[in-house]
């Protein structure tokens, strides 16, 4: 019997649109890292490393062990100890080019947001002083039945 009331809330709560925008943006962003990820590795990074000497930022490491290592690739398959601080850079290269696209695709809603914020004018309760729209006839919190001039 409590089975059955598990899965019937869970049916409810996965059924819920907030559940489902959500599930949506991990797959999106998950693919959109990727895109990133190889925007920066295959695109970004060859020439950067050009310009700087024709580095390869995924063969920057430093060896911790006693034996010399031409690549990153053949210390890890010996096993040996490193820093992988050329990955490292190019992980912050990847982080930034996700957090200005965010903010490129996040700023026009916030102000969206703000312009409907705008619109709405808002009073305090004159009983519980809780911030509510001026059309109201009561206050959410409170439940008082309140009476605002209507501003012009």
């Amino acid at each position: 019997m409590r089975a059955q009331q598990f899965f019937k809330e869970l049916k409810e709560f996965t059924a819920q649109g907030s559940i489902i925008d959500l599930a949506i943006g991990v797959i999106l962003g998950a693919a959109f890292g990727k895109i990133t990820t190889s925007l920066v590795n295959d695109i970004l990074m060859p020439p950067i490393g050009l310009l700087l000497g024709e580095v390869n930022f995924s063969n920057l490491f430093i060896n911790l062990s006693s034996h010399a290592y031409p690549t990153l690739k053949s210390a890890q398959d010996a096993g040996a100890p490193t820093i992988n601080y050329g990955l490292f850079i190019t992980s912050i290269v990847d982080f930034g080019i996700i957090t200005l696209a965010l903010f490129l695709l996040v700023k026009p809603f916030k102000k969206l947001r703000a312009k409907k914020n705008q619109n709405s004018v808002t009073q305090p309760c004159p009983y519980c002083y809780t911030q509510i729209d001026q059309r109201a006839t009561r206050c959410p919190q409170c439940t008082m039945p309140v009476k605002f001039e209507q501003s012009k």
